[in-house]
């Protein structure tokens, strides 16, 4: 298990636990964070399970690939730490992954 800090614009913490080989956006839904919408399902065809990534975690999430980066042209306030939760694939490696939820999604 991996365990996954989500910070709501308020500075609010919720930590989830996900499986890996599940994505960010599963863990989230199934844990109900709030702010993580994925009216998608985690296809990859709306914006709504928008995040920023701490700082210190992007280099080991990576980059968006071009479909990803084409979707987050549909989120608010996109930033160069913004990600599609539902792209994150979790690995034990991103055990304590930290991740910010935007002010809204859509």
């Amino acid at each position: 298990m991996a365990k996954i800090i989500f910070i709501q614009p308020d500075g609010a913490q919720q930590v989830v636990q996900a499986e890996p080989g599940w994505t960010v956006m599963e863990a989230a839904k199934k844990e109900q964070i709030r702010g993580i919408e994925a009216e998608c399902g985690g296809a990859c065809a709306c914006a709504t399970c928008h995040v920023y990534v701490d700082d210190a975690w992007r280099e080991k999430v990576g980059k968006p690939a071009e479909m990803e980066e084409d979707m987050l042209d549909f989120a608010f306030e996109v930033k160069d730490s913004s990600r599609l939760s539902c792209q994150i694939k979790v690995t034990a490696e991103l055990d304590g992954l930290v991740l910010r939820v935007p002010d809204k999604q859509f």
